[in-house]
């Protein structure tokens, strides 16, 4: 358990530090973070699939400029660590029934975290205007290291206090008696298809000549699922 949490600890660091700081690599993408997350952790599936319903959620929120939006990194990765433990212990679908509202939870958390680290930033950049003014080096360096190191510090804490309290829930949950255990995958599909599909919506409806790419994504990714279906 104590090296579970270390490895989720130090991957959420990462990807926290990803989502706005560096390298910006999507590593902080739900896909990316829950998939590794699951393999450092002995299943990549399990990872991969919280990744993918993780992804369909996150995919409303447009994470630039000024705007609030979850932070998916750090969350992530709690969520597909506490998926591939779960699954070990357990089913994947009864895992997935405490990944994802935790992952969820975590990412509006972390989102709120953000916004005091960036309020904290600008405090510190406050008491150094005369030097910014200056255009002093050491002064622009030294915030930017601070900031960067904040965010990886808050990422890190993000994922080592969710993982602390996912992972048992979820080896505990996971091998329940499951009656129901076939219709989660579909309604958690089905909830994150319906906001994936709202997002969409929107940036297709209100964008010029995004419509005939949209729709042959789509049409491409029917068909793959029909064709690995088939296999």
């Amino acid at each position: 358990m104590i090296v579970e949490l270390g490895v989720l600890a130090m991957l959420g660091a990462v990807c926290g530090l990803d989502v706005v700081s560096f390298p910006q690599a999507a590593l902080s993408r739900p896909l990316i973070a829950a998939t590794l997350a699951g393999a450092l952790l002995g299943d990549a599936t399990a990872g991969l699939v919280t990744g993918a319903v993780l992804e369909l959620f996150a995919s409303e929120t447009l994470p630039f400029g000024a705007s609030r939006y979850p932070e998916w990194g750090s969350s992530s990765v709690v969520a597909g660590g506490a998926a591939a433990v779960g699954a070990a212990a357990g089913t994947l679908p009864l895992a997935l029934c405490v990944a994802v509202p935790i992952g969820l939870g975590l990412a509006a958390f972390g989102g709120w975290t953000m916004v005091k680290l960036r309020e904290w930033n600008a405090r510190l950049a406050a008491a150094r205007l005369e030097n910014l003014a200056r255009g002093h080096a050491r002064t622009v360096m030294g915030l930017q290291v601070a900031g960067a190191t904040a965010d990886m510090l808050r990422g890190g804490a993000i994922a080592l206090v969710g993982a602390t309290i996912a992972l048992p829930l979820a080896r505990w949950f996971a091998p329940q008696p499951e009656p129901w255990a076939a219709w989660v995958v579909p309604v958690l599909a089905g909830l994150g298809g319906a906001v994936a599909g709202g997002a969409s919506w929107k940036m297709y409806h209100s964008t010029p000549r995004t419509q005939p790419w949209g729709a042959a994504g789509l049409a491409i990714g029917i068909a793959l699922v029909v064709l690995l279906a088939r296999r």
